[in-house]
């Protein structure tokens, strides 16, 4: 718009005549410039201070964005926001917040709108145990579910997760604070925090530079059926498809599973998932819509 604003704001004649090509330059560089920016502004919720825990999440949805024929341009939310809070603005078609990802379950599917694409192919539901440095072995003698039973589970309270760990017999804390969940695990409050595999590895670097004595169980890794999905408000429909247009136009060209290869692949290879002892969980929340006869979709160790 600078250019725009400059080649109007000139009221001597152009040496060249109102038509000259020094104008149209300079109105050609004023479109160019509107252009670039005039895209519809896409809000998405920043989950915590400091450093993106989910960069692929973004890194994905641009991608779906761009394949989807649209104009866009994404944005993080000023301050962090809840999963709860960002929820109630989409079912409020708040103008402040576009889209979501969330762990799907019933309720949520009911209250905005999914794309049933499995923004982690399934990798979300396999969760390895964060524990304090001082108890490493702690999950060592584990067998079964019913061993895990004798440990509290940390959990903040509007993740998917907490309702799924009690529905399998299992105690959780909980926390509204992502941050302190952490803290509570280090001071001893809960002995177990699962964590999603694809960002366990950055989350004990960070509590580490924070100062916290935490480490990555080494002999099991939890597992329940579950799907992340990108959601919108129900009076979007046109955002939803334009999402799922674009996610599978990158699946077909490769594009979806080469972003995933580059984020996980050295990531899945360090954790040997398929060395650990599976714990199966039950996940009575997800819901029946959810795509398994494309296998495509997900990923198994």
């Amino acid at each position: 718009m600078a250019f725009l604003l400059i080649g109007l704001s000139e009221h001597r004649p152009s040496p060249l005549g109102r038509g000259s090509p020094q104008r149209w330059f300079v109105l050609l560089l004023a479109l160019l410039a509107w252009h670039a920016g005039a895209g519809e502004r896409l809000v998405y919720p920043r989950h915590s201070e400091g450093r993106n825990p989910e960069p692929y999440v973004v890194e994905l949805l641009q991608l779906a964005l761009a394949r989807s024929g649209g104009d866009y341009r994404l944005e993080p939310s000023p301050q962090p926001m809840p999963q709860s809070r960002a929820q109630l603005r989409l079912e409020q078609d708040d103008p402040s917040l576009q889209v979501m990802w969330a762990q799907t379950r019933d309720d949520l599917e009911d209250a905005l709108l999914p794309v049933r694409i499995p923004i982690y192919r399934g990798l979300i539901g396999w969760r390895l145990p964060l524990v304090s440095t001082a108890h490493k072995e702690l999950l060592a003698p584990v067998r079964s579910l019913d061993d895990l039973r004798r440990f509290r589970f940390g959990q903040r309270q509007d993740w998917a997760d907490t309702a799924i760990l009690r529905a399998n017999g299992l105690e959780v804390k909980t926390s509204q604070n992502y941050e302190s969940l952490f803290r509570m695990l280090d001071a001893g409050r809960f002995e177990v925090f699962p964590r999603e595999v694809v960002v366990v590895d950055g989350e004990l670097e960070d509590a580490s530079r924070a100062g916290l004595h935490l480490a990555i169980d080494e002999h099991v890794v939890l597992h329940y059926p579950a799907a992340f999905y990108f959601f919108v408000s129900r009076q979007r429909p046109e955002l939803a498809d334009a999402i799922r247009r674009g996610l599978e136009k990158a699946i077909d060209d490769g594009s979806f599973e080469r972003l995933f290869e580059r984020h996980f692949k050295t990531l899945l290879g360090k954790l040997a998932l398929q060395n650990r002892r599976i714990i199966e969980l039950e996940n009575p929340y997800l819901p029946k819509k959810t795509p398994f006869q494309r296998k495509e979709l997900w990923y198994r160790p």
